[in-house]
C-alpha cells in the first residue's frame, strides 16, 4: 500500500482512513438495528447523557474537539430533535446543551448496540491488538498534550533550513541510501535496469573496489543525495548515480555533490570525465552544462544503459556545441 510507505508524512491520512472506516462500520450497525443516530454524534450525545446540561465549551474541552466543531455538531443534533439549546439561568449570555426526551429515549435504547460494538471491535482486532491500540492512542494523546506537534514540526523546519549541508564519503552504514536515492528517480522516470540493480546493490564491489568513489549529501542528519565517480580505466572516470531526494530539491545538494565529484576527479589527476543521461532530465542537464559538461553529438559507443540518449564530457571553459541528442 502507498500510504504506509510514507511513514510519518501520512500519519494524519492513515488515522483519518481508520477513523472513517470505524465511523462507517458503526453507522451500518446503527442502521441495521434501527437506531436513529449517527456514529459521529456519539461523543457529544454520550457526554450530555452522562453529565447533563452543559456548555459547548465544556463539551469541546472534554472530547478534544474545537468549539466550532462541537457547535456545528450541536446544530445538527438540534435539527434531529435530540438536543436543545437553552439559556443558562446563572448567566444569560451563555446557552446550554441538553438532551431532549427524544434524545434520552434514543440513547437509552442503544445499550445492547454499544455492547455489540465493543465486543465486535475486540473480536475483529483481537484482545491483544485492541489493548495495544488503546494504549498507543493514550500515549500519543499524552505526548501531544505535553509536546504540541506544531511546535515540534516548526522547530525541526527551522533546524533544517538553517543547517549546513555536508558532503560526506561512503560508509557501509550509508549503503541503503545509495540504493534508495537512485531507485527513487529511476522508478519515477524510467525503470531500474539490470546494471543499475547490480551496481546499487553492491557499491563496494562495483564502485569502490575498481577505484571509484561515492559521495553523500547530508542535512541535519538526513541523507538527501548521492553521486558516484566510477573509474572506467586509468584516468577515465564516469559521473554516475546522481540522485537527490525529491523533497529536498532546490537546497543545493545536487550542485554540492557535483562539485565534490569534480574535485575528486582533479585530485586524482584524471584525464577524462564523462556522464550519460537522458534528454528528458532537462533540469539535471542544465546543471551539468553549468559546471562544464559539454554535450556530444552522439551517444557514447558501447553505452550500458537503455535510457541513455545523452553523452556529455567535462570540458570546463570550452564553448558548448548545439544540442544533438537522440530521443
Amino acid at each position: 500500500m502507498y500510504l504506509p510507505s510514507l511513514a510519518q508524512l501520512a500519519l494524519g491520512s492513515r488515522l483519518k482512513s481508520l477513523s472513517d472506516h470505524f465511523y462507517a462500520a458503526v453507522d451500518e450497525v446503527y442502521r441495521s438495528c434501527g437506531a436513529g443516530v449517527e456514529s459521529r454524534w456519539f461523543p457529544v450525545l454520550r457526554f450530555l447523557w452522562e453529565h447533563g446540561e452543559t456548555t459547548v465549551s465544556d463539551v469541546a474541552l472534554a472530547i478534544g474537539q474545537t468549539h466550532s466543531a462541537v457547535s456545528q455538531l450541536a446544530d445538527k443534533l438540534v435539527d434531529a430533535g435530540l438536543v436543545q439549546r437553552k439559556k443558562d439561568a446563572q448567566d444569560g449570555r451563555r446557552s446550554l446543551l441538553v438532551l431532549t426526551e427524544k434524545g434520552q429515549s434514543a440513547l437509552s435504547a442503544l445499550g445492547p448496540i454499544w455492547v455489540a460494538v465493543r465486543r465486535g471491535i475486540m473480536r475483529s482486532l483481537g484482545e491483544e491488538g485492541l489493548t495495544t491500540l488503546l494504549a498507543a492512542l493514550a500515549a500519543t494523546e499524552q505526548a501531544l498534550e505535553e509536546r504540541p506537534v506544531v511546535d515540534a514540526m516548526l522547530a525541526e523546519h527551522a533546524a533544517l533550513t538553517s543547517a549546513e549541508l555536508e558532503i560526506i564519503p561512503y560508509a557501509p552504514a550509508l549503503k541503503d541510501h545509495f540504493y534508495r536515492l537512485n531507485a527513487q528517480w529511476l522508478e519515477r522516470h524510467f525503470r531500474i535496469e539490470d546494471i543499475d540493480r547490480e551496481l546499487l546493490g553492491d557499491p563496494e564491489r562495483y564502485v569502490l573496489a575498481p577505484g571509484g568513489a561515492i559521495f553523500f549529501a547530508r542535512l541535519a542528519g538526513e541523507v538527501i543525495g548521492t553521486c558516484a565517480l566510477l573509474q572506467e580505466s586509468p584516468g577515465v572516470y564516469e559521473l554516475s548515480k546522481m540522485g537527490v531526494d525529491e523533497t529536498f530539491r532546490g537546497m543545493g545538494a545536487g550542485r554540492s555533490l557535483l562539485a565534490a565529484a569534480i574535485a575528486e576527479f582533479h585530485r586524482r589527476e584524471g584525464r577524462e570525465l564523462f556522464l550519460e543521461s537522458n534528454s528528458r532530465l532537462k533540469t539535471a542537464l542544465r546543471m551539468y552544462e553549468q559546471v562544464g559538461f559539454v554535450l556530444q553529438p552522439s551517444v557514447r559507443a558501447g553505452s550500458h544503459y537503455e535510457r541513455a540518449d545523452v553523452y556529455m564530457v567535462y570540458q570546463p571553459g570550452k564553448r558548448r556545441p548545439a544540442r544533438a541528442a537522440r530521443g
